[in-house]
């Protein structure tokens, strides 16, 4: 089983790099290859909207860069697990950039799921996913539109995506059970 960590924190957020450091012990337990990438280390350019990995190039963005990369370790993995700072209720712009560039894994062609129009889906398998989250003080508002955020981005590829938010300067121990935790949620055991 293959598992990729999406780095999206920036050099010297303590608490978000250490969350990556806990999910990456996590899932090391429980998987037998962890990819760690850390996105503040690539080229990834914003989406240009362009459609063209649709039309000119199904399947592909026409945007040579880092990002190419990073979706086929993505379709290549079973697990992957999104790290960010919860920015304002959102991912960070790094994680959000390439979440952006994700758009060539879903078909142009719709179809009804739960009675609203999404994509159809271009693969047969997709990996299962956990977004673990980091904020340095309680903001209710911030997780709740957080959680609503990650739900709808599974709903986008028909699967529920795994959420919690890690809050306050926290010790390596409780930041690994909240990595375990969504890990035994999605069914990926010791």
């Amino acid at each position: 089983m293959k598992a990729l960590v999406l780095d999206g924190c920036r050099e010297g957020d303590y608490l978000a790099m250490e969350a990556v450091l806990e999910m990456t012990t996590a899932l090391a337990g429980r998987v037998d290859d962890v990819e760690v990438v850390k996105l503040r280390e690539l080229v990834i350019s914003a989406c240009a909207g362009c459609f063209g990995c649709w039309t000119r190039t199904p399947g592909e963005c026409v945007v040579q860069d880092d990002a190419a990369t990073v979706l086929r370790s993505y379709l290549g993995s079973d697990v992957v697990a999104y790290i960010t700072p919860v920015t304002f209720g959102g991912y960070s712009s790094l994680l959000k950039m390439m979440l952006d560039r994700c758009i060539p894994l879903l078909d142009p062609r719709f179809t009804i799921v739960g009675g609203e129009v999404h994509h159809l889906l271009r693969y047969r398998r997709y990996p299962k996913t956990i977004v673990l989250g980091t904020l340095p003080s309680p903001d209710a508002e911030a997780e709740r539109l957080f959680a609503s955020l990650v739900a709808r981005n599974g709903f986008n590829f028909h699967r529920t995506f795994e959420a919690e938010v890690l809050v306050g300067v926290p010790d390596p121990p409780s930041a690994r059970q909240c990595a375990e935790r969504l890990l035994d949620r999605i069914g990926v055991s010791a």
